[in-house]
């Protein structure tokens, strides 16, 4: 299976970012939908909304990453001091 920036992500850090993934491609649809119609002021707002979701949605992929190797990290001390202990 192919790995993708969300496949090892668990919890409410995958839920935000997914749904930041959600609002970003809803605020590119609705740039084009302005642009398409002459909006060019609101299709501006649209493209900034987009790029705004789109770095939430990093934000939390790249936390969720951190906070899982934190976590790692602790197990992997805390099982070599219990064994180191012995």
């Amino acid at each position: 299976m192919a790995r993708t920036p969300l496949s090892g992500l668990s919890g409410p850090s995958r839920r935000l970012a997914v749904f930041a993934l959600i609002v970003c491609g809803l605020a590119v649809v609705a740039a084009v939908v302005a642009f398409v119609k002459g909006a060019w002021l609101v299709g501006i707002v649209w493209v900034l909304m987009a790029g705004l979701s789109s770095n939430m949605a990093w934000y939390y992929v790249r936390r969720a990453r951190l906070e899982r190797a934190a976590a790692e990290a602790n197990a992997a001390a805390n099982a070599a001091e219990v064994s180191g202990g012995r």
